[in-house]
């Protein structure tokens, strides 16, 4: 049976997408909190819940999963506000800051903002999400380069999968990246160790990038 495609359906069908990732792909967007206090600005941080199924336990800037038809300002509004306690007048947003394209099948954008610190005082943080909230100086960052390593990612082929139908076989150079993974370590007044790392790591270090530059 021949299947026969008319040009105007094709034209029809295709003029009434909007163009998006092929495949299972997710995008989630982050607020980077600058906050006036003890007379300087700081970044406020979290430490993920350890009921959390991803990343429990991990230092990260407020943010979550994009909504359908939301942006990553409106995302990173709204995940603040249920994460922190916060109202939406507590926080001034500046502006997006650039985003990350992960090799795991998701982005994440970046929103800069800051928060009312009396507000936020007064603010009481979901324990769903959230087990603590601390600050740093943003001088730190400003005077500290991190640690930058860089992992390697390399494609696992599938058992079965029929390399004598690819050409060169066994020999077929499927390509490589690699992961930049920085890493600042700050150690509060008290003593207490603070390991920034990962995604949240780049995005300050690209955002001290941008303020410097």
């Amino acid at each position: 049976m021949n299947t026969v495609i008319d040009i105007d359906l094709i034209k029809n069908k295709v003029n009434g997408i909007e163009p998006g990732p092929i495949g299972s792909y997710w995008r989630s967007s982050v607020l980077l909190p600058l906050v006036f206090r003890d007379g300087e600005w700081q970044l406020l941080f979290e430490v993920r819940a350890e009921n959390l199924k991803t990343q429990p336990g991990e230092i990260s800037f407020p943010g979550g999963k994009m909504e359908a038809g939301e942006t990553p300002l409106e995302c990173a509004v709204r995940e603040t506000c249920e994460e922190i306690g916060l109202s939406r007048n507590a926080i001034t947003v500046i502006g997006e800051l650039n985003y990350i394209i992960t090799y795991s099948n998701f982005t994440m954008y970046s929103v800069l903002g800051t928060l009312d610190p009396q507000v936020l005082e007064a603010a009481t943080a979901s324990a769903d999400e959230v087990k603590e909230l601390f600050f740093v100086p943003l001088r730190f960052f400003l005077d500290n380069e991190p640690e930058v390593f860089r992992n390697e990612v390399v494609p696992k082929i599938q058992a079965g999968f029929p390399v004598d139908k690819v050409p060169a076989g066994k020999k077929y150079p499927w390509r490589t990246g690699s992961a930049e993974v920085p890493i600042y370590t700050y150690t509060e007044p008290s003593g207490n160790e603070r390991v920034i790392w990962g995604l949240t790591a780049r995005l300050i270090k690209d955002f001290i990038r941008v303020i410097t530059e």
